[in-house]
């Protein structure tokens, strides 16, 4: 989930009335929580933990003691190849952006010649999720914009894996919140999960912008569903909302 608001306030108030209901998803979504948001300084903070969010005296701390305009907030399903570490916990990133991804593609090698061998050796652990990171950082690192960076690593994933459930991603740098949505239809997660299981959908409230993924009720004349393929990009200070098209 993510949002960018009008002003700060405590990142549990960000959230507000939609935070129960998300947080609700970690009793299955149990392997690790992840929180990213602006600094105030002009860079991006992050903190996660490999513990299952409802359960962790340290999340219920940032909720309460951190102060921002903007944020992610991830729970994570661990894919069973990969273990449930510090490392492979969501968010991914530095003090210039903060990286989610819901979902995952097969090979996780096949994105490392675009990455580079320096960026996969600082890797902070071993997922497909964190190579999708470091392949659209590269991108943007030389000078691609992120939505263009975004949608053309997830075209790169489609044209190179073997298969792929969903690439949904939302991307938080100091100017804005950004998310993708695409997926297979005919993956093996929505054969079992139904055909809405990966939407992502966005609601434009008076005083903030809210993004997230399904599994929670979410009324939809308030809701807009991000069409498949779609960049939405929510600015900061102006709450400007874009979807770019790809």
């Amino acid at each position: 989930m993510g949002v960018v608001a009008r002003r700060p306030q405590p990142l549990g108030d960000l959230f507000a009335a939609d935070l129960a209901p998300f947080l609700a998803l970690a009793c299955e979504h149990s392997h690790g929580w992840g929180a990213a948001f602006p600094t105030g300084h002009g860079t991006v903070g992050s903190v996660k933990e490999p513990v299952r969010a409802d359960e962790s005296a340290r999340f219920r701390s940032v909720l309460a003691g951190r102060d921002c305009d903007a944020a992610l907030l991830h729970l994570r399903m661990a894919s069973p190849q990969f273990p449930v570490t510090a490392g492979n916990t969501h968010p991914f990133g530095d003090e210039r952006m903060a990286f989610v991804h819901n979902g995952d593609f097969h090979p996780p090698g096949c994105l490392d010649d675009v990455i580079g061998a320096p960026a996969l050796g600082a890797a902070e652990g071993d997922t497909d999720s964190e190579r999708f990171y470091l392949a659209v950082r590269r991108r943007i690192d030389d000078g691609v914009r992120p939505p263009e960076a975004i949608a053309e690593t997830a075209a790169l994933i489609r044209g190179r894996a073997a298969r792929f459930a969903s690439l949904n991603c939302m991307l938080l740098t100091p100017e804005a919140v950004y998310a993708y949505t695409a997926h297979d239809p005919h993956s093996e997660v929505v054969g079992r999960r139904g055909p809405g299981y990966f939407a992502l959908s966005y609601r434009v409230d008076d005083d903030k912008v809210l993004v997230a993924s399904e599994g929670w009720p979410q009324d939809p004349p308030r809701w807009s569903v991000l069409p498949e393929g779609h960049v939405l990009e929510v600015a900061r200070g102006s709450l400007s909302v874009t979807v770019h098209p790809f």
